[in-house]
């Protein structure tokens, strides 16, 4: 019997054991005229119960459901995402159960552990095959914001972006001129001493867009500035100048702080003591300027800033006084503090 049907999960312990079959010829036929219409008759019933039935899927099973014989599966019905509901319950016939083992396998111990696993896939699952692509999408496209979020510091620089901007500093420190080797002097100094206190307001005017790559990426600014300097130590006890600069921002992505480097020039009235006879000071009323700083910036927002860092400051009549009288010059250095604030409306470049 088992050799005529070819049963693809034998169990011993389940399968029916009757009396001993003669191999004559007429008994073996007797047999399958009996057994062919009980297996058609088996067949109609599972697939008319297959129609009218609901599906299950797999990710409705309980853990307490999957140990429940009833909803024990045949290998072959296994399938991704849904089974079919199981059908009647077999008849107690020890024929009709033998053709009821065709079709519907018995879980056994044996039988268990040679049923193939399946992946059990969920419906609306992100990355599976039943789910939506519009799920997929929006996925991927968190995760591409989160490995490149918008620049925000292409809010803050960029082209024609117009700014106003107050520095004040404060200069105690005096050195020598710090291009004497090009004038060929010897970077010498003389005993008169100065501090200066610059107060300097200003035009900013961004005239790139963030540019470049790695340390250098950044953009540029020009500077027109009006400034008023007061000298609480030295002979002279004020300075009036017009200066003209330009500044580049290291600009990287979404920093907060920004470093920045600068040069500015301009030329400018101070009262000159020389001519009244006060050594080692200046030569004449009408003098130039140059400053060069460095620092950095931080953005409080897309409008205010402020900023900080160390500024050089010189003071000359480029000779202009000469050979009647000498041209010592001032040069000091010290902090320089600043605060900035957008003029016009905003700028959405990372959008």
């Amino acid at each position: 019997m088992r050799g005529a049907f070819g049963l693809s999960h034998r169990c011993d312990k389940l399968q029916p054991r009757g009396k001993s079959l003669t191999r004559s010829s007429k008994l073996m036929m007797t047999l399958l005229i009996m057994l062919i219409p009980l297996v058609l008759r088996a067949q109609s019933e599972r697939s008319s119960t297959s129609d009218s039935s609901k599906s299950i899927t797999i990710s409705q099973l309980t853990p307490a459901d999957s140990e429940d014989p009833k909803f024990s599966l045949a290998p072959w019905a296994t399938v991704a995402g849904s089974v079919p509901a199981p059908a009647d319950p077999l008849p107690s016939d020890p024929l009709t159960n033998m053709a009821g083992a065709y079709i519907y396998p018995a879980k056994c111990a044996c039988s268990a552990s040679e049923q193939p696993s399946t992946p059990q896939r969920q419906q609306g699952v992100p990355g599976t095959e039943s789910g939506s692509s519009d799920g997929g999408v929006k996925a991927s496209g968190l995760i591409a914001e989160a490995k490149n979020p918008p620049d925000r510091n292409l809010d803050i620089y960029y082209r024609n972006r117009r700014e106003f901007s107050l520095d004040v500093g404060w200069h105690p420190v005096n050195i020598p001129f710090i291009y004497d080797f090009a004038v060929g002097d010897s970077y010498n100094m003389t005993p008169l001493k100065y501090t200066l206190v610059p107060i300097i307001a200003s035009l900013r005017w961004h005239v790139t867009n963030v540019g470049w790559r790695w340390i250098f990426r950044g953009n540029m600014d020009f500077t027109f500035s009006g400034s008023i300097t007061a000298i609480p130590r030295g002979p002279e006890t004020h300075y009036y100048s017009f200066d003209f600069g330009i500044r580049r921002n290291f600009v990287y992505r979404n920093w907060k702080v920004v470093p920045f480097f600068e040069q500015r020039g301009g030329a400018g009235i101070i009262n000159a003591k020389e001519p009244l006879g006060v050594l080692f000071s200046q030569g004449q009323n009408v003098t130039f300027t140059y400053n060069m700083g460095a620092g950095a910036r931080y953005n409080i927002d897309s409008k205010y800033s402020f900023s900080a860092g160390l500024n050089y400051m010189h003071i000359s009549n480029g000779y202009l006084s000469e050979p009647q009288f000498t041209n010592y010059g001032i040069n000091v250095y010290g902090p320089m503090f600043g605060f900035d604030v957008r003029l016009g409306k905003p700028h959405h470049g990372s959008q």
